[in-house]
């Protein structure tokens, strides 16, 4: 099984929930994890499983306001952010925007500050709903991993990202033995 796990990330938030999702499946010759300027229509249609997350920014996915807003924050010593180093990369709707139709299993996933989803918004749900309309079947619900207000990672959310990961190995695992 060969699967790409494509992520857009600012404060490397995003980037380390993508490498605990890919190392939770257990597939490490046949499993690349890609920042989304990195991620071409080619290498989509050669895998099994496309798994895609980004930070949640203004209720949904960020937008390029949303990712120049992201970098001059991190410009401000007293915020202490660091910016990934892909964080002035492609951004997920520009990418969604010019991808065309894929055929094939998917997933969805954020990161998100720690409150109920209503006031924060959820960006798994746009990608979850981009996915279904470039043509691929959702192997998951969408997942969000959770930030504190310091823009870090809350303590066991790697771990829960790792576990995703399994799942969605064993998914696509159970899906391939009965085709």
């Amino acid at each position: 099984m060969r699967v790409l796990v494509i992520y857009e990330s600012m404060y490397g938030n995003t980037h380390q929930i993508a490498e605990a999702i890919a190392e939770g499946m257990d597939l490490p010759e046949d499993v690349a994890v890609l920042p989304v300027s990195e991620a071409t229509h080619t290498m989509l249609d050669q895998v099994d499983l496309i798994v895609v997350g980004g930070p949640t920014h203004a209720h949904g996915m960020s937008r390029e306001r949303t990712r120049k807003a992201a970098v001059d924050a991190a410009k401000k010593p007293s915020k202490a952010l660091h910016l990934d180093p892909t964080a002035a990369g492609v951004g997920l709707r520009d990418w969604f925007d010019s991808l065309g139709t894929v055929h094939g299993m998917a997933a969805g996933f954020d990161t998100r500050n720690e409150a109920p989803a209503v006031f924060t918004g959820r960006a798994a749900t746009g990608i979850a709903k981009m996915l279904r309309q470039h043509g691929m079947t959702l192997a998951a619900e969408p997942e969000s991993f959770l930030v504190d207000k310091h823009n870090q990672l809350l303590p066991g959310e790697l771990g829960r990202a790792f576990v995703w990961g399994e799942n969605l190995a064993h998914t696509l695992t159970s899906l391939k033995s009965t085709t």
